[in-house]
């Protein structure tokens, strides 16, 4: 393994937009402890998550029912090889992007795998049905600073039809969602403030909004039922942007995630402040560690989501 500090060192998960088909199957052949993890998804799901995930067909695994489990179980088979090759270290903090979140609850020894599945699985469902109760969309806009994004939004929105930021996931490239109508007024607005570009996102679900509310509020109930603990590791939220110590700071974060924007800029920035200099992305793709170059190039990021990328940690 390249030599890493673990005092320096961060794991982060991945939220929705990183799946693809696939993910996940070449780890579960080579690595046993790999496989474990989905079969036991599949199990405790009680349909054959690790098909859809390996085979699809993508309509399948981009349903946010079926995307978000298996982002999960993606996610803890890749760590749990790691942990298997590099039982000694541990990091000096997690953090997840939106979703991510509950996989890195299950890095921090937060919550148990079986526990955090079926929270994700209920959060997809809750937010399908939000989407479907309360449609709305969700885009991209590149080339704004945060401040002149909020901006956008507020001239954008109405009273009853709001748009909102979403997720800050670097510097000038920020997502924001709510209703169709103060979308559509906010490209203009977009582009006549500078926007080197604004990209509709393929989803029908007002991600981060006020228009999951509802969905907020299942979310909210299945959170207290579920066992929470103080984490061993400090977890970095998505709301507050600073680490958590302890599971009522967890839970609270939690139970304003789904409503609340992804301060993701702001949590990297943390990380970096308290000394980080290297972060390992478990799960498919290279979305997050792709952020976090733009936020800081000066940084050593690595993946571990297939038996290729272990081989290049072990070298």
């Amino acid at each position: 393994m390249p030599t890493l500090d673990p005092e320096k060192t961060a794991f982060i998960f991945p939220g929705q937009g990183s799946q693809a088909i696939g993910m996940g199957r070449d780890l579960a052949r080579a690595y046993p402890v790999a496989r474990a993890a989905f079969a036991l998804g599949d199990a405790l799901l009680d349909y054959a998550l690790s098909e859809i995930a390996w085979e699809g067909p993508e309509k399948s695994l981009h349903d946010t029912v079926h995307t978000q489990p298996a982002l999960l179980v993606h996610a803890v088979a890749a760590l749990r090889v790691f942990q298997g090759e590099f039982p000694a270290f541990s990091p000096a903090f997690v953090a997840g992007h939106s979703l991510g979140e509950l996989s890195a609850l299950v890095a921090a020894g937060a919550l148990p795998f079986e526990a955090a599945l079926q929270l994700t699985r209920q959060r997809g469902q809750l937010m399908k049905e939000a989407g479907e109760r309360s449609p709305g969309g969700m885009a991209a806009i590149l080339g704004l600073s945060i401040e002149e994004v909020q901006g956008v939004c507020q001239a954008a929105s109405r009273e009853g039809e709001q748009v909102q930021i979403a997720n800050d996931n670097c510097p000038r490239q920020v997502v924001v969602s709510g209703a169709g109508g103060a979308l559509r007024r906010m490209v203009p607005l977009a582009q006549e403030a500078g926007a080197r570009k604004v990209v509709p996102l393929a989803v029908s679900i007002a991600a981060h909004s006020y228009l999951m509310e509802h969905a907020q509020q299942g979310f909210n109930e299945a959170v207290n039922a579920a066992p929470l603990a103080d984490p061993a590791i400090p977890i970095v939220g998505n709301v507050s942007a600073v680490a958590m110590k302890r599971a009522a700071e967890i839970e609270a974060d939690l139970k304003a995630q789904l409503t609340s924007s992804v301060r993701w800029t702001e949590s990297v920035a943390f990380m970096l402040a308290q000394g980080v200099d290297t972060f390992i992305e478990f799960g498919p793709g290279d979305v997050l560690t792709g952020l976090i170059k733009r936020i800081d190039r000066s940084t050593r990021r690595f993946q571990l989501g297939s038996p290729q990328d272990l081989d290049a940690l072990s070298s």
